[in-house]
């Protein structure tokens, strides 16, 4: 990958983390998250990284996240679950009939409530991920429904290709995900990818 793309996106996430107020990494610890959590080691191992758990995590994620955080050096990784599960999807058959109420319920509304008390986060989408995100930038208005949430959104892999992530990943030698690039973090996304809205 060229030096460019590495100072781009490393010089977008040391600027909003410096000059954008209270910014959280927000990961899933899935096949490309360790570029991010390395990135963001380097400059602040004390930033603040949300993991959540949707309780339908398959074990090497769970075994990864904790790996890959005592390997960088991250001090600041917050376990975020839903208090709701219990009450609303005791025996996780909820997936099987409605796949984005299993989403709201595991991952969008507790990632919402956690990242209440942020101006903004920092997302591992790129422009190859999707045609809906072809056009996407380094900096974006966070927006739920038709409303602006008042966060910002920050995209610092946003140009890269999946040979960049390949290089770096090669280049720092980076632990890799058990699963490789084919496993899904958890039986949710397994059962059905779309369902997860971010």
């Amino acid at each position: 990958m060229p030096a460019t793309g590495i100072t781009r996106a490393t010089a977008v996430m040391q600027g909003a983390l410096q000059d954008a107020g209270h910014i959280a990494l927000v990961s899933s610890f899935g096949a490309e998250s360790v570029v991010l959590l390395h990135m963001a080691a380097v400059i602040d191992p004390m930033v603040p990284v949300l993991f959540v758990d949707t309780e339908l995590l398959f074990t090497e994620t769970l075994v990864y996240q904790q790996e890959v955080s005592e390997r960088l050096g991250l001090r600041n990784v917050q376990i975020i679950k839903s208090a709701e599960i219990a009450a609303k999807d005791p025996y996780g058959a909820l997936r099987f009939s409605d796949t984005d109420a299993c989403c709201a319920l595991r991952k969008t509304a507790p990632l919402q409530q956690a990242l209440a008390g942020f101006d903004g986060w920092i997302t591992g989408r790129k422009r190859f991920q999707a045609g809906s995100r072809a056009a996407l930038d380094f900096f974006e208005v966070e927006t739920a429904g038709n409303a602006d949430t008042g966060r910002i959104k920050i995209n610092p892999l946003a140009h890269w290709a999946p040979q960049d992530v390949r290089a770096y990943m090669d280049e720092n030698r980076l632990p890799r995900h058990p699963g490789g690039q084919g496993l899904s973090v958890d039986r949710l996304c397994a059962l059905h990818i779309t369902g997860c809205r971010r």
